[in-house]
Order: structure tokens, then sequence, then C-alpha cells
């Protein structure tokens, strides 16, 4: 039996969401003095089909009842429970100073090298 080193709460999906040094940094910077919740959003706007979307990182000022929170080094991360069979088992949240953005990874693939962060707290 496989061993995960995870912690996800109202389920039994084992996903588990690393972040690196540099993007505690970077999170910690573009968070501060705010208060709300890091989300790992699929967003399909403007896309045109569901399957097309792109992970971003949001900062929302609320989660909803369909939001699963993952436990990070970094602090919690939701992520639609909907949404979860477009992400890895395991990723890696991580940031590029030389291409001057967050980066979704896993072991097998980058999912986005190029990761928006979006500030949506109204």
């Amino acid at each position: 039996m496989l061993e995960w080193d995870y912690e996800t709460k109202a389920g039994d999906f084992p996903m588990k969401i690393a972040v690196t040094r540099t993007a505690q940094e970077k999170l910690k910077e573009k968070t501060a003095g705010k208060e709300g919740y890091l989300k790992l959003k699929y967003d399909t706007e403007g896309c045109g089909c569901v399957v097309s979307g792109v992970s971003a990182l949001w900062l929302v000022d609320g989660v909803d009842s369909g939001d699963r929170e993952i436990s990070t080094e970094a602090g919690s991360i939701y992520i639609e429970k909907s949404k979860e069979v477009f992400f890895d088992e395991s990723m890696t949240i991580d940031y590029s100073d030389q291409a001057n953005c967050f980066q979704l990874k896993s072991p097998n693939q980058y999912l986005n090298p190029r990761m928006s962060f979006i500030n949506k707290i109204s």
C-alpha cells in the first residue's frame, strides 16, 4: 500500500502540493497585509472548452462548499473538487525569478510553467 505525505480535509482524494521556499517567499510578498484564501484554480474563462483550461493561483476572500482544503508548507490551498481531475496527485508550486511567474509542475510534467497569481479580493 502506498503512503502519501499529504493532508486533505473532507475527502479521500490523495493530493499533495509542495511549495518551494522561493514560491513561499513570493506568496508572502504578494499576500502581505491581505486577508484571504489561496486557491489553485482551473480557469476555463475565455478558453472555449472545459478541457482547455489553465491553472492559476487566486487570492480570494472566501471559499465555496465545493472546495477542498489541502495543507501545504505555505498554509492551506483550496481546490475545486469538481476540477481535481485536471490536476496531478503530487504537484509542486515553484517560482521562477527569470520568468517572473509561478510554476505548477508534477513529477511527470509542467502543468503550467507560467502560472499567474491573481488577486480576486474585492
